[in-house]
């Protein structure tokens, strides 16, 4: 009689199969080939201008047709006039206000200006003011410059007090104040612009006082209405469309966007009127505000007095009159009457604040109710805890009112912090404003707009054999330029930052979002891979893979992101420091094998082999244990009988 294999054995034999499928499996997944990798040499810090110029041009004109045609949003009208597309930097509550980045003479000068659309002039400090601030920047140096001009005084000017030169003075609500001579120049607006260059008038500091001389940034954006104002110039010279947009990063992400020029508005932006007659500041026609549904009971004139309700970039809070204030303020206590009210951060100001456990803003809307702003046109808009929060900087999980009293001043003054995370389009051309909720830090794929490729520098056309295993130099002379077709996978690269690990670590992720803006890519794209300390010095390694609509980076991408790394063209809020590029390298897409292109299939195949001879291993093991438990007698079989136990 043959003998039954055991269920150990069994057992034994099917532990094996499954072990060599999956070792199979493993090894067809990771061929031992390695991919071969392009390497770069670190590079020297240089710095470029931003557009080709003829230096001594006084005029517009004068910028090359270096800068290639950019595609513009999309639905947008055509013909549509070039615009401005810019990087917000810094945080609203952080530093009290965001910046921009502006590029001013020739060769340019960089600044990075606060964007006010309360102010009408843009100012940056001279290199002759001894009564300027220490600032981010170097000061601009009008004899540095090819293309500058002083204005000189005419009778519609300000002018000084020899009469030779205009003039401009500006003061503050803060009690702080900026004056100077103004002049004229070629003013960039970055590598994301499809709008070249243009001339354009602007303040000189020679004096400022007050926050203006402590605060980091260089000066102020004017994006209010006047004459000096930047978005009335590029206007007035037929350039840009008149319109412009704003868009704030949220709690704890700083950043954004902006747009000098139109935009296709989204189809579910809330518009509603602004007068430019009511008052020379962006008012907009509020009627009513809902606090958790429920309207507060106020005489709608309240929110018209004086200036109206005023929206303000350069003002980091809101602020309501008086009558407006405590209902507001009445209606959210009633809302959150379960939370513990705790005192505020700074000890010279009463603040309104509450205990939670929510560390994660998006979680507030679980605890915190939503606010809507009824306008007259009968729309809604509304706004989350993040548009009228702000967290506690001394304990943790808990949030301030954001929303405070405007003395006994009857305007309604609404600062930055209503419209974080909001893309406000200042549509002055059709005097309304919308608003249209969205991540700022992602604006440009929610509007599904395509990054602007960068003006490049010409490549061989030639087939280079060894294309794929080093980089090439273009005819040119950049070393960035890879010739061939290639088709890149991952870009890695190593960076050094002048802030230690401790400091940098809380914003890591803003950093990394940061660098996307900076490189025009997807927020995605950007993968942190390490990060170490040096002592005061903090060391990271990022890699940039693909975006989401494609496997590869192509060659022209690849060459942009390489040249704005290599040449230190990245811009990052101060908070960060300066950092200077360590390594890169590039690693081509790998090749689709025969196993990446039926992959699939086989794994699925050997998956349910592997399920299969599980199951019949399952049922043979069960088909034994049945024997052994209830083995086959004949029905005449003799049985031994039981001993009979004594009683």
């Amino acid at each position: 009689m043959a003998e039954e294999a055991s269920p150990t054995r069994l057992t034994f034999i099917l532990i094996v199969l499954v072990i060599f499928i999956i070792d199979s499996v493993h090894v067809f997944a990771n061929p031992s080939t390695p991919a071969l990798l392009l390497h770069s040499l670190p590079v020297p810090a240089m710095v470029l201008p931003l557009y080709h110029s003829t230096p001594n041009s006084s005029s517009s004109s004068s910028s090359s047709s270096t800068f290639n045609s950019r595609r513009h949003l999309q639905g947008s009208e055509s013909p549509r006039r070039p615009n401005a597309r810019m990087s917000l930097y810094d945080d609203l509550l952080r530093n009290g206000y965001y910046t921009t980045r502006l590029w001013i003479g020739t060769p340019p000068q960089m600044f990075a200006l606060i964007v006010d659309t309360g102010s009408t002039v843009t100012y940056v400090p001279c290199s002759s003011c001894e009564q300027c601030g220490r600032h981010q920047d170097p000061k601009f140096d009008p004899e540095s410059s090819n293309t500058y001009q002083a204005v000189k005084c005419n009778i519609d000017c300000s002018c000084d007090n020899d009469r030779v030169n205009c003039i401009y003075e500006r003061q503050y609500a803060e009690m702080s104040s900026s004056s100077g001579v103004l002049g004229e120049d070629l003013i960039s607006f970055g590598n994301r612009s499809d709008l070249k260059p243009q001339r354009a008038v602007f303040g000189c500091e020679n004096v400022e006082t007050g926050d203006l001389f402590s605060q980091a940034a260089d000066g102020i954006m004017g994006l209010g209405r006047g004459d000096l104002s930047v978005v009335d110039q590029l206007v007035g010279k037929g350039v840009i469309s008149d319109s412009f947009s704003l868009c704030y990063g949220g709690m704890d992400i700083g950043g954004g966007a902006m747009v000098l020029g139109g935009i296709a508005a989204p189809e579910d932006m809330v518009f509603t009127q602004s007068n430019a007659g009511r008052s020379p500041y962006y008012n907009i026609d509020l009627k009513e505000i809902h606090v958790a549904g429920k309207q507060l009971a106020l005489n709608p004139s309240v929110f018209d007095g004086k200036h109206g309700t005023v929206l303000d970039s350069g003002t980091t809070y809101a602020y309501l009159p008086e009558a407006a204030f405590l209902a507001f303020k009445e209606a959210i206590m009633k809302e959150v009457n379960s939370l513990q009210q705790i005192r505020g951060p700074d000890p010279n100001y009463n603040d309104i604040c509450f205990s939670t456990d929510v560390s994660d803003v998006s979680q507030l809307s679980s605890t915190f109710p939503q606010v809507d702003m009824i306008f007259g046109n009968g729309k809604k808009f509304g706004l989350s805890p993040e548009n009228y929060l702000f967290r506690h900087s001394k304990v943790h999980g808990a949030y301030c009112l954001g929303i405070f009293q405007n003395g006994k001043d009857p305007t309604t003054l609404l600062g930055g912090i209503l419209v974080r995370n909001t893309l406000v389009t200042y549509d002055r051309e059709h005097s309304k404003i919308g608003f249209w909720k969205t991540n700022c830090s992602e604006l440009w794929e929610r509007l599904h707009v395509s990054p602007s490729p960068l003006p490049m520098p010409p490549t061989s056309e030639e087939k280079n054999p060894t294309a794929e295993t080093q980089p090439t130099v273009a005819p040119s002379g950049s070393p960035y330029v890879l010739s061939g077709d290639l088709q890149i996978g991952h870009i890695t690269f190593d960076m050094s930052l002048n802030i230690s690990y401790s400091d940098l670590k809380p914003h890591i992720t803003e950093l990394g979002e940061f660098i996307a803006q900076e490189l025009d890519i997807n927020t995605s794209q950007v993968n942190l891979v390490k990060f170490s300390s040096g002592g005061n010095h903090s060391f990271i390694k990022w890699d940039i893979t693909p975006a989401d609509s494609t496997d590869y980076i192509s060659n022209t991408t690849a060459v942009a992101i390489i040249s704005r790394l290599a040449e230190h063209r990245l811009q990052f809020p101060v908070m960060f420091g300066s950092y200077q590029l360590i390594d890169w390298r590039v690693e081509p897409k790998a090749k689709r094998t025969w196993w990446k292109k039926s992959h699939v299939v086989v794994i699925s195949i050997l998956v349910v082999l592997v399920i299969g001879l599980l199951v019949s291993g399952l049922w043979l093991f069960w088909r034994h244990r049945q024997r052994t438990v209830n083995p086959y007698k004949p029905v005449d079989a003799t049985v031994t009988e039981a001993e009979l136990q004594p009683l």
